[in-house]
């Protein structure tokens, strides 16, 4: 036993070596051209059973590969940029600016199904406000990609923070997981909810309530 012990204690560390000196995998950045996209999507078509080369298919790589230029246009979209343009002349307003129910789509990257809801918003503006749309569009430049709603919540209010340093920002994402309703458990109707403060609403209780209660009012 002793003299196991021993040549394992040996050969350990060479074991060890030889991990950390073998070469790691390169991650892929290039993009694909749109011929392997949509030749992608004909292996995918063929996997799932069916005949790529059939009349109601023929087109359908070209389709999906168009589709996805859209559906996933928030990777070509620059967040930051889209607040670039600051109001300042607002009369001194300084009390919260919300925006809610912003429609969205999304993807869920761990399964590549849809989930979509609605997005809120509100902040306290320091040195002015940015238009109301580009609150919408910063969502969407978040929501068409690949995502998890945590971290599309998180996104979307540490953009808003960096960019216009507002005294706080608050943000809600409610949302339908598709890959929860159609794969798994099956279970449809299904609501998450996710929020991200900043600021005065992450240091004061209250104002998260304020925030909440605005939200849910429909009057």
């Amino acid at each position: 036993m002793d003299a196991v012990l021993k040549s394992l204690s040996v050969r350990a560390p060479e074991a060890a070596d030889k991990r950390s000196d073998a070469p790691r995998p390169e991650r892929v950045t290039e993009r694909p051209t749109r011929q392997e996209a949509e030749a992608a999507v004909r292996t995918l078509l063929r996997w799932a059973g069916d005949d790529p080369e059939r009349e109601g298919l023929l087109e359908t790589p070209q389709r999906v590969v168009k589709a996805y230029e859209q559906i996933f246009g928030g990777y070509r979209q620059d967040a930051d940029a889209i607040l670039d343009r600051v109001f300042e002349e607002v009369e001194g307003y300084s009390d919260i600016v919300l925006v809610r129910d912003i429609a969205f789509h999304s993807h869920c990257e761990h399964h590549m199904v849809p989930f979509m809801g609605r997005a809120h918003i509100a902040y306290y503006p320091r040195r002015g406000v940015v238009g109301l749309s580009k609150l919408a569009r910063v969502v969407d430049a978040f929501a068409r990609r690949l995502q998890t709603q945590e971290t599309m919540t998180a996104q979307i209010a540490d953009t808003i923070d960096s960019v216009l340093h507002p005294r706080g920002v608050a943000v809600m994402v409610e949302a339908e997981h598709l890959c929860m309703a159609m794969r798994g458990v099956q279970k449809s109707g299904v609501s998450t909810i996710t929020t991200q403060f900043t600021g005065v609403f992450k240091q004061d209780p209250n104002e998260q309530v304020r925030f909440l209660t605005l939200v849910r009012d429909r009057r």
